[in-house]
């Protein structure tokens, strides 16, 4: 009776999480396109410094005034081209900022004519998201630039060997430069400098920015970081977006904020990433970083990295300073943020890649499975191979794992009698199930440690497929067109045989083919395990396979793909071993007659 209220409990909730998640489908709003925000603020200026005193060195970079965002009538604003055989887009000359940007090298879809992905947008979009870099006055009087300047132009477009320079003069004898350059891939160079030809000593405090001016729609995997990210100090800094503005509001201030030397700070999805570092020629430079989380509601929320100058550059007449920074803007591509780390010295900048925890691991599978892809021409053939190198490498000790699950199996019914003989003495069947595991020369533990072991490297392999951009949109075989998307069959229409996605009404009706192969072989892999001794446990074993079937039914293709070929290579690998097992058995028991 109370196996049969546990089984109806369990059936139960599946069925209220069914029917939960197709209504929240039925009843969700349709979603409305997010504001146009207006034009870019203007940093605020800080307090002027006493005599003497400090000035402040963090730039506090604020969302624009009312008189700010309303500003009369004008001239659209001019750009400039950005053109190279990696991105294309251009730079708005009305307040220095980058805000059209796409990554020809990939594009949203399989889809032959699919557009390229697109990274940053202007403020008038949907989502806007861009790069800027400015000035705030930290002596309270300097005319500095704003989002609303409109700057002189020297070169163009801004192409790899071509760089462009924007020049403004703020009427009182201070002159803004900004020197911008972009290489072959995704890193731009910015040369930010004020010359000073007036009669008066000037402090202005450099910065440069990413902003992001919606909440963008995020994976929601635990194994995945999306959000800020950077390394500052030595350390990885990570923080999601609802954490940083949790943080933000009970510091009532930036999220996050440290100065350093040698560091970077960026906005991260799973495949892209905007980030800014601080460039010198000779030595790291120091900077002060921060993670900046603004606003409330989805639409209204703001989200910003940005870098400045350690402390105000103090100029006096006649006198130059600046500030040098790189922007990375792109594809998270492993080989490219190594050669970018070794290059220019950035600490850690593949950390960028939620490697995880076992990044000792994670990132020799990678290179692996990418030397496979390159001989092969498939990546699910190389995730086919590699997977079958790991058992190979992993035989032994999965061998005594094995066998000691197929000695168990076979004391099975042993057992089950014990169990039956003394079913009202618990102490005395354990007393007898120890005798036997003595007389049988079997550790019912000795099959846990090797698996164990090998739960790292499995987990790092997953991460591998999930998380590195080389395996999106890689074909397989048959229907599968992109390993890092789901199955697109589904068994709840028939394998596309009627013209309707049950999936639009819930997550839990889309269950393709492979998962259902990937189902299979789970179930048949335990049937090969020993059943555990009790009856409560082991039925819920027996549901194991559906479970997982279901939640990974949603998964990337290439995992599923992983999972179903391991689960085969485990099932020959413990067949072969039991049927061995059996063997010896039978030629030990003959030879005992």
């Amino acid at each position: 009776m109370d196996q049969k209220r546990l089984f109806a409990a369990i059936a139960l909730s599946i069925g209220i999480l069914l029917l939960f998640d197709v209504y929240k489908r039925m009843m969700a709003p349709p979603e409305a396109p997010a504001p146009i925000t207006q034009q870019a603020p203007a940093p605020a200026v800080p307090a002027p410094a006493a005599s003497g005193a400090p000035v402040p060195a963090t730039p506090v970079l604020t969302a624009p005034s009312q008189q700010e965002a309303a500003p009369a009538a004008r001239a659209p604003a001019q750009r400039i081209a950005i053109e190279s055989a990696s991105v294309a887009g251009n730079l708005n000359l009305r307040g220095a900022r980058l805000d059209d940007l796409v990554l020809l090298r990939h594009r949203e879809t399989t889809d032959a004519g699919s557009p390229p992905v697109r990274l940053f947008a202007p403020r008038d979009s949907a989502a806007p998201y861009f790069a800027q870099w400015g000035w705030t006055a930290a002596d309270g009087r300097t005319r500095v630039p704003d989002g609303e300047t409109d700057w002189q132009i020297s070169g163009g477009p801004l192409a790899p060997g071509k760089p462009v320079t924007l020049t403004w003069n703020n009427g009182q004898g201070q002159i803004f430069e900004i020197q911008l350059n972009l290489d072959e891939n995704y890193m731009f160079s910015a040369e930010q400098r004020m010359r000073n030809t007036g009669a008066d000593l000037v402090a202005v405090l450099p910065w440069a920015r990413v902003r992001r001016e919606t909440t963008p729609k995020v994976e929601g995997f635990y194994i995945l970081h999306e959000g800020f990210t950077g390394v500052i100090g030595g350390r990885l800094n990570e923080m999601t977006l609802a954490d940083a503005k949790n943080e933000a509001q009970k510091r009532r201030g930036a999220a996050f904020e440290q100065e350093d030397a040698g560091g970077w700070v960026g906005i991260t999805d799973k495949y892209w990433l905007a980030a800014l570092m601080p460039a010198a020629a000779d030595q790291p430079m120091r900077a002060a970083y921060r993670f900046v989380s603004e606003g409330a509601g989805t639409a209204g929320e703001r989200w910003q990295v940005d870098i400045a100058a350690p402390a105000a550059q103090q100029i006096a007449p006649g006198a130059a300073d600046g500030f040098k920074s790189r922007l990375f803007a792109g594809a998270k591509e492993v080989h490219l943020l190594d050669d970018y780390a070794t290059r220019f010295g950035i600490k850690d900048f593949d950390k960028a890649i939620d490697f995880g925890w076992f990044y000792f691991l994670t990132k020799p599978f990678f290179y692996a499975l990418d030397w496979l892809f390159q001989v092969f021409g498939n990546f699910g053939v190389a995730i086919l191979i590699f997977t079958l190198a790991i058992k190979i490498v992993f035989f032994p000790l999965a061998n005594k794992a094995y066998k000691s699950m197929a000695k168990m199996k076979v004391l099975g019914p042993k057992m089950a009698e014990i169990k039956e003989r003394y079913k009202d003495d618990s102490q005395k069947a354990q007393v007898e199930m120890m005798a036997l595991y003595r007389s049988e020369k079997v550790n019912p533990a000795s099959g846990c440690l090797p698996i164990l072991i090998q739960i790292p490297v499995f987990f790092a392999l997953y991460k591998v497929l999930f998380v590195t951009i080389e395996m999106r949109h890689q074909p397989f075989f048959g229907w599968i067109k992109d390993l890092s998307a789901p199955d697109p069959t589904n068994l709840f229409n028939l394998f596309g045989l009627l013209p309707f996605d049950p999936a639009a009404l819930s997550n839990f009706l889309h269950m393709p083919a492979w998962a259902l192969i990937m189902g299979v072989t789970m179930w048949v892999q335990q049937r090969l395990n020993p059943q555990p001794p009790d009856p409560i446990q082991a039925k819920i074993f027996a549901w194991m396979p559906v479970i997982f079937t279901f939640m990974l039914a949603s998964f990337p293709a290439g995992l599923i793909v992983y999972w179903a070929w391991n689960n085969t290579l485990s099932v020959c690998q413990q067949y072969y071993i039991m049927r061995h097992e059996r063997a010896a058995s039978r030629v030990a028991k003959a030879g005992g007659k």
